[in-house]
């Protein structure tokens, strides 16, 4: 029986086969990504090949219609991903089944909808949803470097809550990392912040990858063509990278800033801490996050309580 067949032994997993090396080949695509996306390729297959009670093949790929479509993202919503790999689930399959069209020469499957995000008040990113900003902006990036550097700012800015001004202006003089950093902040006041390994790393990758040598009094992070990088670039690769995630607009670079803060308080951090690790020149600017952890304490509650 069709149930019975492995994955291999559907025809469309050759299509798979070849789009997971266009990933690599041709797209540029990173390690992380193409690992992903070639899994989602793979999901689909086995969802198809039992959906149908078939064997799958090119032709069966390129007629799916969204009614299938929106069959698979309901069994993996029932396995329990949230809205952002929804999307990123999402983003892979259309890839594949473009690729798929091609290959057969026909129009693009149909489009589908990513998840919905309801707009309400501001709230901070969730660690999941923080990594998956970074790794999909450093994915999507144009060229390989670029999506490192990206990928390393961003993790900059939530693994240690700096500034995207601190984070553009930081130059070679940090080098070699350690387990901290010392960041200048408003009114040139520094400060010490922790620097977690996976930061770390990121950072390396990017020095290690970037086109143009790294000294003292040069930017730590460089733009395309060489100058200092732009916190535009940074804004508009959050931009996208949301709208590709299906994230609410309140997902920025600073969101990321407001989330290390944010996390930090609710595991515990005291608020003397939390204003150093943020420069913040005064206590008031930081008990702002006691009201937004008191806010999502109210929603765990409401949702919770069965008299709420």
């Amino acid at each position: 029986m069709v149930a019975q067949l492995t994955l291999a032994e559907h025809p469309a997993f050759l299509v798979a086969q070849d789009w997971e090396a266009h990933l690599g080949r041709d797209r540029r695509r990173s390690v992380h990504t193409i690992r992903a996306y070639a899994a989602t390729a793979r999901r689909l297959i086995g969802f198809l090949g039992g959906h149908r009670s078939q064997l799958v093949d090119l032709p069966t790929l390129v007629a799916i219609d969204t009614a299938e479509l929106r069959a698979f993202l309901a069994v993996r919503r029932e396995a329990g991903i949230g809205n952002a790999s929804a999307a990123r689930e999402l983003s892979a399959m259309r890839g594949f089944l473009a690729f798929a069209a091609g290959k057969a020469e026909v129009a693009p499957p149909p489009r589908l909808k990513g998840p919905r995000v309801k707009k309400g008040a501001p709230r901070p990113v969730s660690p999941d949803d923080a990594v998956a900003i970074a790794d999909d902006a450093g994915d999507e990036a144009a060229h390989p470097w670029v999506g490192l550097r990206d990928r390393a700012v961003l993790l900059l800015l939530y693994g240690a809550g700096l500034r995207i001004g601190e984070a553009t202006a930081l130059t070679g003089a940090v080098l070699p990392l350690g387990d901290t950093l010392v960041v200048t902040g408003k009114r040139a006041k520094t400060r010490v912040v922790p620097l977690l390994p996976q930061v770390r790393a990121a950072i390396e990758a990017c020095v290690e990858a970037c086109p143009w040598s790294v000294s003292r009094d040069q930017p730590l992070f460089r733009g395309y063509k060489g100058g200092a990088l732009s916190p535009d670039i940074i804004r508009r690769a959050v931009r996208a990278a949301r709208a590709r995630l299906s994230l609410p607009e309140r997902t920025t670079p600073h969101a990321l800033r407001h989330s290390f803060a944010t996390h930090l308080l609710g595991r515990g951090a005291d608020l003397r801490s939390l204003q150093e690790l943020l420069g913040h020149a005064s206590l008031s600017s930081t008990q702002v996050y006691t009201a937004v952890d008191a806010a999502h304490l109210m929603d765990v509650y409401r949702n919770a309580h069965p008299r709420a």
